[in-house]
């Protein structure tokens, strides 16, 4: 009897454990998803791109680890100390809309990743896109879309881990300035360039980024 009784409990502490190992899972799981899109396998917003490089003319840069910031509960990557510390003064300012998930598939009502070489800056805010026809899509209905990735966003990023209030939508840009006197909230250096590029799509070649079996947007693989 008292061999059966130490059997049962035996059992009963293994399936707890086994319970347990399945919860620890899937939690990890869901971590995986978070507020800021970042490489998998090195945990760096914008796969290591320097966010400050997309205002200041020519294509994106790739960072270098030795002038990174951690903004948003993760590490940023930046092409030299001076954009490193222009993005620390303002960071929500250049770095991308939604934590860079995918604007499109957000005005659809689900989440993916966007990629850093598909974007379009729009009224000096940075957009990233899933694949090219996602970033064609948005082209032809900004206003829409945008209105509704805005309203569509609070009820998905609920989900996420990770700092959200930190990649909030950008206010508009004036209403930075307005704060700190200046005509824009970019560094001095930027802004002009920054001017010109508003409204403006990644060179053509981007989309070379992006793979036969993702360059359209019926092949997204949405999160959830």
């Amino acid at each position: 009897m008292m061999r059966q009784t130490c059997k049962q409990i035996l059992t009963i502490l293994a399936w707890a454990l086994l319970v347990g190992a399945l919860q620890v899972t899937v939690v990890r799981a869901d971590s995986l998803v978070t507020t800021i899109v970042t490489d998998p396998l090195t945990g760096v917003a914008m796969d290591g791109y320097d966010p400050v490089s997309y205002f200041t003319g020519g294509d994106p840069q790739l960072g270098n680890p030795d002038y990174e910031y951690d903004w948003g509960g993760v590490p940023w990557y930046f092409a030299s100390a001076a954009n490193r510390d222009v993005f620390s003064r303002n960071p929500e300012v250049y770095a991308p809309q939604y934590g860079g998930h995918c604007l499109m598939s957000l005005s659809r009502g689900y989440l993916s990743d966007g990629k850093p070489r598909l974007y379009v800056i729009d009224a000096l805010k940075l957009y990233f896109f899933y694949s090219a026809a996602n970033r064609e899509a948005f082209l032809l209905s900004r206003s829409d879309a945008l209105a509704a990735a805005a309203k569509n966003w609070p009820g998905l990023a609920k989900d996420l881990s990770g700092a959200q209030d930190a990649i909030s939508p950008a206010d508009a840009v004036s209403d930075s300035s307005a704060a700190d006197g200046s005509s824009s909230a970019m560094d001095s250096s930027a802004s002009a360039d920054a001017g010109a590029a508003a409204s403006s799509v990644a060179p053509a070649d981007a989309g070379a980024n992006v793979g036969s079996n993702t360059d359209s947007a019926s092949s997204e693989t949405p999160h959830g």
